[in-house]
């Protein structure tokens, strides 16, 4: 019996195993209690409060609130936050009956990379909303596989619908994720049933997100403050778009800014130009007049704003290739902030947050010996991360086994919420786009452990078409 155990865990899919799971724990010892900037701390302060002001998804600051009453600061978060992407990883290993030697090469480099060894412990939204989503469409992958288990399917459903929705809570534009799941998970049952009930699983699966979201969100509000976050916020993005307008062509006209709000008309004409990067938005509504303005212009500011682009729609969409080029392309590290390490912040929140700054030897090691290091090498750019994405999605749809379609939903909802950042970009940090690095590096990690394609694939498919009689009345 105990040779047996020991043959089992020397086998492939043990020996990954382990490389997982010692990536996890070097992780959390390298880094907690965790990073923190001027987000971080801010919305470890609305959680501590129960107070969300909106700037920020009230969920991240709920959650925060939750993990410091566990243990004060964010050290609980980490550890949440991580497992749900060392975990998602891990169980890949158990949706091939026989993974491959491969994947323990493809373990270790997996958690190597800065996407799981570092950004895992920065206290970022996006961290949230990348393993939120990877965790749901691996609860879609394992149902897939469990289909013919009637309470293990429905247990792994109601998991993809919890972290799907979590994903949507987390970001504006993962959203996204919601019908790329739905779609996923219906094309999934139309290999075992009817397209009929492909059609109600996948309506029943968006429905449950949309009411989980609805509901989340009305209770969190409960305890929302009276700021405008979401409205200035997207009058920022516009008032960032009209200045780079402006900057292109000094001699477009603003007639409904002139006439509603000409303060903020005559700012834009005399600094706009001037305070317009594809860095951030920040040098522009920072600005201590364009500032002052935006409340009493809101409205004006987005009349203007739609006229514009519909008047003059190369110039806006060239505004936009620049500012996602920026993001995107990994081009600027100088000027677009990479990770974070260590606590940085402003003085009163960090007194308020009960921390203090930190840069100690480790973090040290992790930004100078580490980091540092990897910036501007394809471990640290999206285009490469990109192309990875897009290879496996070509051999997830040409493979199709049931699973596969779970994973190319997974990249495939990643690249429209990369693609949706083409719209509503307004800096360039390179957290914005994380979560097509680590869908990516899932995706490619689910290929190699388990590398049969086509002469395997083909004899999946054929023993799935054979097991579909069954499978349906269990369905």
């Amino acid at each position: 019996m105990v040779d047996r155990h020991w043959k089992n865990a020397l086998q492939p899919r043990g020996v990954a195993a382990a490389v997982v799971l010692a990536g996890f724990a070097l992780m959390l010892t390298v880094n907690l209690p965790g990073h923190f900037e001027f987000d971080s701390i801010r919305q470890l302060l609305e959680g501590r409060r129960g107070v969300y002001s909106n700037w920020h998804p009230p969920v991240m600051s709920w959650l925060l609130g939750v993990a410091d009453a566990i243990v004060p600061g964010a050290s609980a978060f980490v550890i949440f936050d991580a497992a749900l992407a060392f975990g998602s990883i891990l169980s890949l290993l158990w949706l091939a009956p026989r993974p491959t030697w491969p994947s323990v090469a493809a373990a270790a480099l997996a958690v190597s990379l800065p996407q799981l060894f570092l950004f895992q412990a920065i206290v970022w939204k996006d961290m949230l909303f990348a393993d939120a989503c990877l965790a749901g469409f691996v609860c879609l992958a394992h149902a897939a596989v469990n289909w013919q288990r009637p309470r293990r399917r429905f247990v792994l459903l109601a998991g993809a619908v919890v972290f799907a929705a979590l994903a949507a809570l987390t970001r504006q534009s993962g959203v996204v994720v919601l019908p790329c799941a739905a779609i996923s998970l219906g094309v999934i049952v139309a290999r075992f049933a009817s397209r009929r009930r492909a059609l109600v699983y996948g309506g029943g699966f968006f429905l449950a997100c949309v009411a989980l979201i609805l509901g989340a969100n009305t209770a969190l509000q409960l305890r929302a403050s009276k700021a405008l976050g979401p409205i200035e916020q997207i009058e920022d993005l516009q008032l960032y778009d009209i200045a780079g307008m402006l900057q292109r062509r000094p001699d477009l006209g603003l007639p409904l800014l002139e006439r509603e709000a000409p303060a903020m008309a005559r700012r834009l004409r005399e600094k706009g130009a001037q305070l317009y990067t594809p860095i951030q938005h920040d040098h522009l509504t920072d600005d201590p007049i364009i500032h002052g303005l935006i409340v009493a212009s809101v409205a004006a500011v987005g009349r203007q704003w739609r006229a514009l682009v519909f008047a003059h729609p190369g110039t806006y969409l060239a505004v936009r290739a620049e500012d996602f080029s920026w993001v995107f392309l990994s081009l600027h590290p100088n000027e677009c902030l990479i990770y974070e390490v260590g606590i940085s912040g402003a003085a009163a929140d960090l007194q308020a947050a009960h921390l203090t700054q930190r840069y100690d030897d480790r973090d040290a090691w992790l930004d100078e010996q580490y980091g540092t290091r990897l910036i501007g090498t394809p471990a640290l750019s999206h285009p490469v991360f990109a192309a990875a994405g897009l290879i496996g999605l070509f051999v997830l749809l040409r493979r199709r086994r049931p699973a596969d379609l779970a994973m190319a939903g997974l990249l495939t909802a990643t690249l429209f919420y990369v693609l949706s950042y083409f719209f509503v970009s307004i800096a360039c940090q390179y957290r914005y786009l994380y979560a097509l690095d680590l869908s990516s590096i899932a995706a490619t990690f689910y290929l190699v452990m388990d590398w049969h394609w086509p002469r395997r694939a083909m004899a999946s498919q054929s023993a799935a078409s054979q097991d579909n009689s069954a499978v349906a009345r269990d369905s």
